[in-house]
């Protein structure tokens, strides 16, 4: 898999194009490269069909979800649909060209019923399984690597399937049970490194909480009980040495032209690439509050997005291009061990070489997986070229 593969002259684009990613990639690249991470429900009458088309659209990582987007009613016929899909797609399908696939369970028997059912074959589609609501204390943690242990005991290499855990239980949203509980997953996930791809975020889970629901005019940032919790699983779960990739909380809206506050969006940079009438449009289907939501999730440690809309999916990966500015100031940090201060060459900032190390270090990462544009390319140009 490779971003922006599917658009045309996208070489013009990139001043270095972003690098292929497959199953035997570096781990730290591939969770880098996860992106916008889209769920699609289990329930969907063709999954095959809708895995081919989003990833023809420029879907890097998809989820089949068995658990809450699938009512309980309807779980025997999702599971016989994402059976069906994932034999499919292990048969038909040249492996290096699929997405990152993900099955997201129930429970850690839910994940060993599904194993005992599918049989090894069509876990070869798969890149790793999601486990919702995770924990250390209640011994779910333990039990799901169990499963993954008896799993992995008989594949090799590439075919070897790694775990995204999903924080959201109300242990993790209460402040007095908060640093004992991500304490105890710290834990776990670290004696688990080789297994673990990312950490999630279930921002949907952790609201219900305190019965909220952001508008898509708010970020999660802004809602200060949520925007704790992301510090916090920040702080214990995504330090720059030894931590994980933690992912942004789901964009859960659909395209809406309701609107309450005005608009953060620039007209500048639309202006510069001449497209106003993409800003506009951006406008028109709410998006400038997820293209905000995204640059927060960066500013606040997080990496890449849960998302549950093909349309969010160029959103999230345009933005993730490292500009030329970026990488200027991060080839000039990492160029300089001694440390000591220089300005950068685009001659607005101070570039500090062992404060910054860590910053160059994740932006080089990002940049081998989204690349960097061109100085005169804008996340405008790429939107232009990527919205379907």
């Amino acid at each position: 898999m490779r971003h922006f593969a599917n658009l045309d002259d996208h070489g013009a684009l990139f001043l270095r194009e972003p690098e292929d990613v497959g199953r035997d990639s570096d781990p730290a690249l591939r969770a880098v490269a996860l992106g916008a991470t889209l769920y699609v429900p289990g329930i969907r009458p063709d999954l095959v069909r809708d895995v081919h088309r989003q990833t023809a659209l420029g879907a890097g990582s998809l989820v089949l979800c068995l658990e809450d987007s699938v009512a309980d009613d309807d779980l025997p016929l999702a599971e016989q649909q994402v059976e069906q899909a994932l034999r499919l797609l292990a048969t038909e399908d040249d492996p290096a060209v699929l997405p990152q696939l993900f099955l997201r369970v129930r429970s850690p028997e839910h994940l060993e019923r599904l194993v005992e059912r599918f049989g090894d074959r069509p876990l070869d589609a798969l890149s790793g399984i999601v486990l919702p609501k995770f924990e250390a204390t209640d011994g779910a943690g333990e039990r799901y690597f169990s499963v993954l242990d008896r799993v992995n005991a008989t594949r090799s290499g590439g075919r070897r399937l790694l775990v995204m855990p999903i924080l959201e239980s109300p242990s993790i949203m209460h402040r007095e049970t908060r640093a004992t509980t991500l304490a105890g997953i710290h834990e776990l996930l670290a004696a688990r490194r080789a297994d673990v791809l990312a950490v999630r975020i279930g921002a949907t889970d952790l609201s219900s909480v305190f019965g909220l629901r952001r508008p898509s005019d708010l970020t999660v940032h802004d809602v200060h009980v949520l925007a704790s919790v992301i510090g916090d699983v920040v702080n214990t779960l995504g330090r720059a040495n030894d931590g994980f990739v933690v992912a942004g909380p789901v964009w859960e809206h659909y395209p809406s032209s309701d609107r309450v506050f005005k608009t953060q969006l620039r007209t500048t940079p639309f202006q510069e690439a001449g497209d106003l009438a993409l800003r506009r449009q951006l406008l028109l289907e709410g998006f400038d509050g997820l293209l905000r939501e995204v640059a927060l999730d960066r500013a606040n440690g997080l990496t890449g997005k849960t998302v549950i809309h093909p349309r969010h999916v160029p959103l999230v990966h345009a933005m993730s291009v490292v500009t030329d500015e970026e990488y200027s100031d991060a080839s000039d940090v990492l160029a300089r061990e001694s440390g000591g201060v220089a300005p950068s060459r685009y001659g607005n900032k101070m570039n500090e070489m062992k404060p910054h190390h860590a910053w160059a270090e994740r932006t080089m990462l990002r940049a081998r997986a989204f690349g960097v544009s061109t100085p005169d390319v804008t996340y405008v140009d790429l939107l232009e070229r990527s919205l379907p």
